[in-house]
């Protein structure tokens, strides 16, 4: 096992991502502490984890919501005594228009869920890691957050900015036992790239973009996220590491 009684608080966990890497977390040794907006769904994820002789926890949390975050991380070191591991996943795909036509009100939520969540999250996550001399945080960003994507502004701002706020971490925390990564995936099959993909047309086009000729798999980016979580990557820090199947390549 790589991650033995470590403690790995995962956001977005009901699904997704989050899911996957909340049972593989598990399998691998960690009690995981699982969050997610949706009761039901994180109530899933830990059904899975437990019926597989794993252990963990739900909280359930806003991941836009600073006080939520605050309250993740007291829960979660009441439960457990510490934090080590931080996956911060949760995420949504937003609206699609130019930017002289985009929602107001849809940037100022996608910016919220999608980069706010994570600095507000790490934001109290870092605390608690230096109070046990260290931790790993893993930041799901995308191949958007080096591209663009016409349509996609707020989408791809947030994931810009959550390369940065890594590369920050890093920076300011290295020398102290934190580590922090981001995962840029490609498209990859899930219900937010369908919530993105309005039609045959689109589809095909994204599968073109990625020289491999098909879009990713969820098991392919969490396999990722895991290897950054321990040790074996103990030099790796504030970078940020593609799985897109070469479509930044082109």
């Amino acid at each position: 096992m790589k991650l033995d009684d470590k403690v790995a608080v995962v956001s977005g966990g009901g699904s997704g991502f989050g899911r996957a890497m909340s049972l593989l977390y598990a399998k691998e040794g960690a009690k995981v502490v699982v969050s997610d907006i949706i009761s039901e769904r994180g109530e899933e994820t830990i059904d899975l984890i437990t019926k597989d002789g794993g252990e963990a926890i739900f909280i359930k949390a806003d991941a836009s919501s600073a006080s939520d975050n605050e309250k993740l991380i007291k829960q979660t070191v009441d439960h457990y005594g510490r934090l080590d591991i931080a996956f911060n996943n949760a995420g949504i795909g937003g609206s699609s228009a130019p930017i002289g036509e985009y929602p107001v009100e849809a940037w100022d939520k996608i910016i919220a869920v999608n980069l706010s969540s994570v600095f507000y999250g790490m934001r109290f996550q870092i605390p608690q890691m230096l109070k046990n001399g260290g931790g790993v945080i893993v930041n799901m960003a995308s191949i958007l957050g080096q591209v663009g994507f016409a349509g996609a502004c707020g989408y791809v701002a947030a994931k810009h900015g959550v390369v940065g706020l890594t590369k920050n971490v890093a920076l300011e925390y290295g020398k102290q036992g934190i580590r922090a990564n981001s995962v840029g995936p490609g498209f990859v099959e899930t219900n937010l790239t369908h919530d993105l993909i309005e039609n045959k047309d689109a589809y095909d086009f994204l599968v073109y973009k990625h020289p491999m000729g098909r879009l990713g798999k969820v098991d392919e980016i969490v396999d990722l996220v895991l290897w950054l979580s321990s040790d074996r990557a103990s030099f790796c820090n504030g970078g940020y590491y593609t799985v897109d199947g070469g479509y930044l390549a082109k």
